[in-house]
């Protein structure tokens, strides 16, 4: 790749020239970061001494067109660019999955907590998107096998994109279909399983940025009527899949955690409980098969 020399002068009055146009400086950031590879260190930099040279690794003129179309046509940049960061890794992204969310790694942090590097059993992602958990769970947990499921054959080609990039030497296998239903010969065998499934009430779709709503998959977003629809199927067969023993972690809307507490004791989960996201706002659930 070759890289473009610019000078900090140089970029500083470009970056102002953008934001004229609309739009949020964290997200002019965000586009040089990912996009023109300017670290936002860098950018710190440049404030304090426009003087400074940098390079781009795109030229200014194709991010200002990326620019354009995230303001006109309402594109999230992520899509635009294809790529997102998350956790400590750099996945492709595309409207063919959800965007995944900073407060999803905390999902990952908690089955972590529960196994370690030596697990040497069998894992579950229901509803994988892009693959992102698929990708954080096979970098950690190295000897273990995971199985991941998708309704979308496009999404599950995404998510196999970044696995072999990501994690190569993970032992993933992709199924598509509707949750529990292709693990079936598995059933039982699970350690632990988590889902970010869809959650959000049909009610408040409409409601959602406008950017959501015209580019993120509806079938990933809307949950039925509460909301619940998903985490029900989940739950439910939850206890023929997980083993003895093995765990479920769940993220919900942030108004649903005492229902979905309920679901799963209902279901006969046991140590039954809540974490917060970076919010502090209830946003997972987790519980023990016994």
């Amino acid at each position: 790749m070759a890289l473009l020399d610019i000078s900090g002068a140089e970029l500083l009055l470009w970056r102002r020239k953008l934001l004229s146009k609309g739009g949020r400086k964290v997200d002019i950031d965000w586009l040089l970061d990912i996009g023109g590879g300017v670290r936002w260190s860098q950018l710190q930099q440049i404030h304090l001494d426009p003087k400074r040279s940098l390079k781009l690794e795109e030229p200014l003129e194709y991010l200002e067109k990326l620019w354009c179309s995230h303001l006109e046509d309402q594109i999230p940049l992520q899509y635009l660019v294809g790529k997102c960061p998350w956790r400590d890794f750099e996945l492709e992204i595309s409207p063919a999955a959800l965007i995944p969310r900073q407060e999803t790694e905390l999902l990952v942090d908690l089955a972590l907590s529960k196994f370690d590097s030596d697990f040497l059993g069998l894992w579950a992602d229901l509803g994988t998107g892009s693959g992102a958990i698929a990708v954080a769970l096979g970098r950690s947990l190295p000897r273990s096998i995971g199985h991941a499921v998708d309704f979308s054959q496009d999404a599950l080609s995404l998510a196999q994109r970044n696995l072999q990039q990501l994690s190569p030497i993970a032992q993933v296998s992709l199924h598509c279909g509707n949750w529990w239903e292709p693990l079936k010969p598995w059933w039982g065998s699970f350690g632990f399983a988590l889902a970010n499934p869809p959650y959000i009430p049909a009610s408040l779709i409409d409601g959602l940025d406008p950017i959501i709503i015209r580019n993120e998959p509806y079938i990933a977003l809307s949950g039925g009527a509460d909301g619940l629809d998903a985490i029900r199927e989940i739950v439910s067969g939850a206890f023929n899949a997980i083993r003895n023993e093995g765990w479920l972690f769940l993220e919900h809307h942030h108004d649903q955690s005492d229902d979905v507490l309920e679901l799963m004791s209902q279901s006969g989960f046991q140590d039954v409980d809540f974490e917060t996201d970076l919010q502090g706002i209830r946003r997972f659930a987790l519980g023990r098969h016994q």
